[in-house]
């Protein structure tokens, strides 16, 4: 759960690192907020679009397991507690 909540965190700061990579090519100051002010909702957008299209593929292109939690379930009769298989 913790590398899936870092993946996340480092695809929404990429876009703030290309961003501050192109200010330091264009040889201004990345630590000078005139620099960012106009572009910051930009990049924050296009970091919150990464991360929410990563969501979603990884939703629908995860590999998917029969094996798994096995709920509580009637067999002949009696009652079989849950279990992981």
């Amino acid at each position: 759960m913790t590398r899936a909540i870092i993946q996340e965190v480092l695809l929404f700061l990429l876009p703030f690192a290309a961003f501050a990579i192109y200010l330091l090519i264009a040889r201004r100051n990345p630590l000078a907020w005139s620099s960012w002010s106009k572009h910051v909702s930009w990049v924050a957008i296009a970091g919150l679009a990464l991360v929410i299209v990563s969501l979603i593929l990884g939703g629908l292109l995860a590999e998917r397991h029969k094996e798994g939690y096995v709920p509580t379930h009637m067999e002949n009769g009696r009652v079989v507690p849950g279990q992981f298989r």
